[in-house]
């Protein structure tokens, strides 16, 4: 795509907006910025644009917004949403950052998405790509975003790039060497119309694919398997609890790819089965680009995983306390609760994605002790589990940890798993880690 002399509005000025902007506007285009958040809140992203001498607003989006030869999304704003529909409406075509970035990447592009466990399998493929002596940089939905990276891009360094549906959503020539679909769970429906929208969005990722692609997926998702038939590309499949000869598996307590042991599930530092499958899309996806055998092994007994996923923050008094911040779904709730044989101390809730938050009642009922609501989500959470455990609700992160410590015994864990998003009381789930983490290290013993 040629940028160069052509008018373009950035819509958000978040991370991905702002790297959308400065990378257009060094390719020539004539950029402007529009976000309707309050100003004081964007002081240092703002500078950064006036530091490249591009042109924004922020309070409001202006007519000015309208001329443009196209839009570049960031990802926080839905294609739903009236502004959007707006300029569609005008006949000016929105893209996506990611669609932008692949104008001008160089790179292959190993690409992971999923409704849980994209940043941990991401990681993990960055990782054992640089353990292989392969220079390989990890952008997207996690840390850097893809625009950043790719005026560094080049045909021998791997992009590894973390994909949510809101990035995939109004992409158009975007087409990975390698796709991960992990799974496929209700998540964001009170962004979609419907779950089937939402998964459809997710599958965008496969837009592009053509028979020398590889397609990586979840076998034991029905949907996604079934979808994963009527493409015509490569394809790699992994299972639990069975043989895979033409994939990877898990079973007999191993990580197996193509038959192959590669390593017994207690020589690897991850644990549960949500993790297990993680590693085996990992192991998939990086096998197309020559890693070897060893070195996935190397990683996977050094690989500790990623901040704010079941990180152990501190030890007070016999109590484990995780942050597992990055749970922003009833399903990844699911897989924590499944992590610990000690009873739980659960500090959950933040904003509410239109979950169905009874679907986590039996694990409650069996794997949890005491229940700490917080967030906006707290009434909808109490309502669903109030008669199954004992309930304390708070208004503050800080009351939380305060009354899971008073509520906790000796071997206990003290789990931050939301299930919701940060955004009605922090700016992100990095934030709402951070925090727990300073809170947990300020406790006394």
């Amino acid at each position: 795509m040629i940028v160069k002399g052509k008018k373009i509005t950035v819509l958000g000025a978040a991370r991905s907006g702002i790297a959308a902007a400065i990378m257009l506007a060094k390719k020539g285009a004539q950029v402007f910025v529009s976000d309707a958040g309050d100003p004081s809140k964007l002081t240092e992203k703002l500078n950064k644009l006036a530091a490249q001498n591009i042109e924004y607003e922020a309070g409001q989006h202006s007519e000015k917004i309208y001329d443009a030869d196209m839009i570049v999304l960031s990802p926080g704003i839905a294609v739903a949403s009236d502004i959007v529909q707006s300029c569609i409406k005008k006949a000016i075509k929105v893209y996506s950052e990611i669609e932008a970035a692949s104008w001008f990447n160089n790179s292959p592009v190993i690409a992971v998405t999923g409704s849980n466990g994209k940043t941990t399998t991401t990681t993990l493929i960055g990782e054992m790509l640089r353990q292989n002596d392969k220079d390989a940089i990890v952008a997207g939905n996690i840390g850097q975003a893809f625009s950043e990276f790719v005026e560094n891009s080049a045909k021998d360094r791997w992009a590894v790039v973390e994909l949510s549906s809101f990035q995939l959503e109004t992409i158009d020539s975007f087409k990975p060497d390698v796709a991960v679909v992990l799974n496929f769970a209700p998540n964001h429906l009170d962004r979609y119309a419907s779950y089937d929208d939402y998964l459809k969005a997710k599958w965008r990722i496969t837009k592009n694919l053509n028979a020398d692609d590889l397609l990586v997926y979840n076998a034991d998702d029905q949907k996604l398997s079934d979808w994963a038939a009527n493409l015509d590309v490569k394809k790699l499949s992994f299972k639990v609890g069975t043989e895979n000869p033409d994939g990877a598996a898990y079973h007999n307590d191993a990580i197996w790819l193509f038959s192959e042991k590669i390593l017994d599930t207690d020589k690897i530092i991850l644990s549960g089965i949500h993790n297990y499958m993680n590693i085996m899309a990992a192991c998939l996806a990086v096998y197309k680009t020559g890693v070897s055998y060893e070195v996935m092994r190397n990683v996977l007994q050094q690989f500790k995983g990623v901040e704010h996923r079941l990180e152990l923050v501190r030890v007070v008094n016999g109590v484990r306390y995780i942050n597992d911040s990055k749970a922003t779904t009833v399903e990844s709730l699911f897989y924590a609760l499944q992590s610990y044989k000690d009873p739980i101390v659960l500090i959950a809730g933040g904003k509410d994605k239109g979950s169905d938050f009874t679907r986590l009642n039996d694990l409650i009922i069996t794997n949890v002790k005491h229940l700490v609501l917080i967030g906006v989500a707290a009434d909808k959470m109490e309502k669903a589990w109030h008669n199954l455990k004992p309930l304390s609700k708070a208004g503050s992160l800080q009351e939380a940890v305060l009354t899971a410590q008073k509520t906790a015994d000796e071997n206990d864990v003290v789990l931050l798993s939301p299930a919701c998003a940060s955004f009605d009381m922090f700016s992100d789930y990095e934030d709402r880690g951070r925090q727990f983490k300073n809170i947990v290290n300020a406790l006394e013993k």
